[in-house]
């Protein structure tokens, strides 16, 4: 006879497991609250002059701010189970403010956080030190930035660069477009230098080569109407 217990003791491991998915997702949903009003700002990138953008900037780093507290109660809770479990849970809307914080930078914003290598944007580990958490951790099973979300992050902002250079012609702005054309094309030259074993990483960072042209083609019709600045390199 088979003892019942067995399936009293595997309802309780059932139900322990909702409660910490609950709780994690209670303040998931928080983060893409805040995110979604962090978008709403940066999306006013688009519509905003290179010299009027600290505005959204000053805005955009606020919204980052707060999404950073509920990062903190994220960690607190996530720390005291398997990262790898859960971590679905979480990593979209991460990547998802990572991105925001990579195009914040690249905009001008956050400076203090970058490091003197990394000019346009901001290296795993300035993320994780502004973040406050662990980048890439291996040695032991707790919440931390992992190099695939990181990249992933980078992808969405180039998408969104790509994006903010069509934008900036209609603006009248024909400087930023050459500016996010040279950033995007060295950007892809550094993602072929990895070797990517992920499959959705794959396939997400061999787009990358299609925002890059779009932003070539931007460049190309400025260049041909003779807008491009003359102090302005490619």
């Amino acid at each position: 006879m088979i003892d019942q217990r067995i399936f009293e003791d595997l309802q309780t491991k059932i139900d322990e497991e909702t409660t910490v998915r609950e709780e994690l997702n209670d303040i998931v949903h928080t983060l893409a609250r805040k995110g979604r009003s962090l978008q709403a700002i940066l999306a006013r990138a688009h519509s905003t002059p290179s010299a009027q953008i600290k505005s959204v900037l000053d805005d955009a780093t606020v919204a980052i701010i707060a999404q950073k507290e509920e990062v903190f109660r994220l960690k607190a809770v996530a720390d005291k189970h398997p990262f790898y479990k859960y971590n679905g849970v979480w990593t979209r809307e991460l990547q998802n403010l990572v991105s925001a914080i990579e195009l914040c930078a690249w905009l001008g914003g956050l400076q203090e956080y970058k490091s003197p290598e990394s000019k346009s944007f901001m290296t795993i580990e300035d993320v994780g030190k502004f973040l406050e958490v662990p980048v890439n951790l291996k040695e032991k099973d707790a919440f931390h930035l992992t190099i695939e979300e990181y990249l992933l992050a980078l992808i969405s902002m180039v998408e969104e660069l790509s994006r903010l250079a069509v934008n900036s012609v209609t603006l009248g702005d024909y400087e930023r477009p050459v500016q996010i054309g040279a950033f995007v094309k060295e950007l892809f030259s550094g993602f072929q230098l990895l070797n990517l074993k992920n499959d959705i990483l794959r396939k997400r960072s061999d787009g990358i080569k299609y925002s890059v042209k779009k932003v070539e083609d931007v460049v190309y019709d400025l260049s041909l109407r003779n807008l491009i600045p003359k102090d302005s390199t490619a």
